[in-house]
């Protein structure tokens, strides 16, 4: 398998843009999190990764989205989105995960990305604004990766995503990154209306025909001011998901990647880890994307190494979350995050302001946390590369779990 997607990698992509992959992704990556590893030794948190919304429209309007996608439109411009890599670049970063909203409406973004050749980006979108031209562009700059979305057939994806034709769009500005050589990532919010469509091994072997090079399954979090309790995956089908990830990750030459659990297959939250928190398309610094509350802002006078370690929301958060639950404390215990945020006076960060109520409103479930079964990577380069990068850190270290 391993020399399978060597294989690939080697010969359907293009060499330039695989090795600033290797280079500002992989190498600086790495030694970005072992630069966060030493901090934490000392009780400091920085994230060696971020995820920046850079605006808040959509062209689209998904089933359970937390976004103010139809709000007035908010974008974080060319200087606010500079200084910010900029400091974190100087704090040892190089990965940055851009969201939106839909990222491609932000006009400014190719530029943007283009000014920072030494980092990486991963762009998360529905693929739908990807032209050609735009294709070629992101193969110039050769420091990002296009992660798109897919949601379901046809029909469940226009239903998923409130708009019509949305799968061919969908796909064709996926072909169009594939035309260009450009390394491409597919994702899924795994919900019950696309299960059985994408939990299949036949969806994999289709991505790889494509030309795929990596797959990211994520999971259907019922929040937000219109959550749909229905679409949440079951106990049954959450412990599926995560063996079918194991075992094709130990047989299929495309890489798969999540986000939810260690190399033992203990559950575990990245924000808790300090491994990345969130910046809003306001500039609000939050825990997580669907933690939408905030104490701190990226135009803190103090800069953004200072503002985050210093920060004693976010520092309150990990600390809770930790002592509760290795899953999503939004899920499971949304009665702690609320009384979190009221203690701090946290500012609801969402155009609709109604962040709290919803809380409140919410019903704890079931979410990635699962200790009657823990199921560890069968992939030993997997497990090497979570254990050395992708664990706890010890933040769970206090807990009973």
């Amino acid at each position: 398998m391993y020399l399978r997607m060597a294989k690939r990698l080697l010969t359907e992509t293009d060499k330039r843009l695989l090795w600033k992959m290797s280079y500002n992704f992989g190498y600086k990556g790495i030694r970005s999190v072992q630069r966060h590893k030493k901090r934490m030794k000392k009780g400091v948190f920085f994230p060696p990764f971020f995820h920046i919304s850079v605006i808040n429209s959509c062209n689209l309007h998904c089933q359970g989205c937390w976004v103010d996608v139809k709000a007035k439109q908010s974008r974080i411009d060319a200087d606010r989105f500079d200084r910010m890599i900029n400091q974190a670049k100087d704090a040892g970063n190089s990965f940055f995960g851009i969201l939106g909203g839909e990222p491609f409406m932000h006009k400014g973004l190719i530029d943007m990305l283009g000014n920072h050749p030494d980092a990486y980006f991963q762009v998360f979108t529905n693929g739908q604004l990807i032209t050609p031209e735009k294709a070629k562009a992101l193969r110039q700059l050769g420091n990002v990766t296009p992660l798109i979305s897919v949601e379901g057939t046809q029909t469940v994806s226009d239903e998923r995503r409130g708009g019509t034709d949305v799968l061919n769009r969908t796909l064709a500005g996926l072909q169009n990154c594939l035309d260009e050589k450009v390394i491409t990532g597919v994702c899924t919010s795994l919900c019950r209306s696309n299960f059985d469509d994408f939990v299949q091994e036949e969806w994999v072997d289709r991505l790889i025909k494509m030309g795929v090079m990596y797959m990211w399954f994520h999971t259907y979090r019922p929040i937000g001011p219109s959550p749909n309790i229905d679409l949440a995956l079951t106990r049954d089908q959450q412990r599926t998901v995560r063996k079918f990830v194991v075992g094709m990750r130990a047989k299929k030459p495309i890489g798969i990647i999540d986000a939810y659990y260690n190399h033992e297959g203990k559950a575990l939250c990245p924000a808790v880890t300090g491994m990345s928190h969130h910046i809003s398309p306001y500039g609000d610094i939050e825990p997580c994307p669907i933690v939408q509350f905030s104490k701190e802002s990226i135009d803190d006078e103090r800069g953004l190494f200072e503002t985050m370690t210093e920060s004693t929301f976010l520092k309150d958060f990990r600390e809770l979350a930790a002592k509760n639950t290795r899953g999503c404390i939004v899920l499971e215990r949304p009665d702690l995050l609320k009384d979190l945020a009221v203690r701090h006076g946290a500012k609801d960060t969402t155009v609709r302001k109604t962040a709290l109520p919803e809380l409140a409103a919410l019903e704890p479930r079931q979410s990635q946390f699962d200790p009657t079964e823990e199921i560890p990577d069968k992939s030993f380069a997997y497990r090497l590369a979570k254990k050395l990068w992708f664990n706890d850190f010890g933040v769970y270290a206090d807990s009973t779990f």
